[in-house]
């Protein structure tokens, strides 16, 4: 049977671009805007593919949507100038 969060988190994932950037969001939510597990949340957090996140009190942790707003817009304007540039160079015969 599922839980309350995981049922609400389409919600706030539906929800997410009409959220300020000074809210916070939990890992499920992280999970499902970077569409990985949350051991990749947290290898990402350690290295600094994703910002680190805060501690609320000892069982509650949170993300900045702000800093990941950033972080899915600067991923987005990548993938948008990648798709410009040809992967591979087209080569003439000589």
């Amino acid at each position: 049977m599922h839980n309350k969060s995981e049922q609400d988190l389409p919600l706030q994932l539906s929800l997410f671009d009409s959220l300020p950037d000074s809210a916070n969001v939990r890992q499920p939510v992280v999970e499902g805007l970077f569409a990985c597990s949350s051991a990749t949340v947290w290898r990402w957090s350690k290295d600094g593919t994703i910002p680190a996140p805060r501690k609320l009190a000892p069982r509650v942790t949170v993300w900045n949507v702000g800093e990941l707003r950033a972080v899915l817009n600067k991923r987005q304007e990548q993938q948008a100038s990648s798709a410009l540039v040809p992967v591979h160079p087209i080569v003439t015969p000589v």
